[in-house]
């Protein structure tokens, strides 16, 4: 079924829509390179789009342990990327090692894994630094990595604050500085790409998250600030805002809030929501050379709260 076709009270099934995902089979030439295993991918070719080619490029995506950026990491590694997820959980999603295997069997490119906190910068810029050394270069970063808390504003502790602003804006930023002085290192430039969302712009009905929702207005300005000042390095910096996504996480949250599955498709301009799978032709836009002449961007989701969009902005 079409992602388009989908119903507004659509459940999360993995695997249900994978079919609507899949890329059209490689041309014959491509076909003999993954036989011989030689790199390949489907992108890129002199008749598919060169400008989305990602052969040769370093990416780093922050919180691809699992859910949206490990679905941005296997959508990077189709274009031909090479992948370093960066997550804190001990152990990846199952499906990691389905992507990696997939990464290394079908598409001449790797996905590998390094556990790390982002609030642990000394450990961070290790990391990155070794990986950019093994590598020869870093040429992209999707900070997807955040955290989550639903709490009135009456009741929040600032130790609560604390902890969401330390993962959620300090975090982005020092994954992000890491990434980048790596990039500004090998002279190369790159692409940085930071996860905000919609409640970086407006106030969710019935969902609140008031600490949660000041930390995504933060990485937006956090991404003007930057690409304003790493664009002399050839450095571009720009933002994606999801709206509501269907994950696992977010069935498990309808479990407690049934009401929330039928009443939230009701009140954007889809009449549904959306699925991590629909963010992929995103993250490799803006990663690939597709968007070179694009930074401080604002990728808003069009499935916002309709009443509560801002005027005056361009909404893509």
């Amino acid at each position: 079924m079409p992602l388009r076709d989908l119903p507004p009270d659509a459940k999360y099934e993995k695997g249900k829509y994978d079919e609507d995902r899949q890329p059209p089979p490689p041309p014959d030439t491509e076909s003999a390179a993954l036989k011989n295993n030689e790199p390949a991918t489907y992108l890129g070719t002199t008749k598919r789009l060169p400008e989305f080619n990602l052969i040769n490029k370093v990416v780093c995506v922050s919180g691809a342990g699992r859910g949206l950026g490990l679905v941005q990491a296997e959508a990077l590694l189709e274009a031909g990327a090479t992948v370093y997820a960066l997550d804190r959980l001990e152990t990846p999603s199952p499906d990691f090692d389905r992507i990696a295997e997939r990464a290394k069997n079908e598409l001449g490119t790797s996905l590998s894994y390094h556990r790390i906190d982002v609030r642990d910068v000394e450990s961070l810029n290790s990391i990155v630094e070794d990986i950019a050394k093994k590598e020869g270069r870093m040429d992209g970063l999707i900070a997807a990595a955040g955290i989550q808390q639903e709490t009135p504003a009456l009741e929040y502790s600032a130790k609560d604050v604390d902890l969401m602003m330390s993962v959620n804006v300090t975090g982005v930023f020092m994954t992000a500085q890491a990434v980048a002085k790596q990039m500004v290192k090998f002279g190369n430039g790159g692409s940085i790409v930071l996860i905000a969302s919609m409640s970086g712009t407006i106030a969710n009905r019935g969902l609140i998250c008031p600490a949660y929702n000041a930390s995504k207005s933060a990485v937006l300005q956090l991404a003007r600030n930057l690409a304003s000042e790493w664009g002399e390095h050839n450095i571009r910096v720009n933002t994606i805002s999801p709206g509501y996504i269907v994950t696992a996480m977010v069935e498990e949250l309808f479990k407690k809030f049934p009401e929330r599955r039928t009443e939230w498709p009701k009140q954007n301009m889809l009449n549904r929501l959306s699925l991590p799978e629909e963010y992929r032709g995103a993250a490799v836009f803006l990663v690939s050379d597709a968007s070179s002449f694009m930074t401080d961007l604002w990728q808003a989701p069009i499935f916002a709260w309709m009443e509560d969009m801002p005027h005056g902005k361009e909404v893509i």
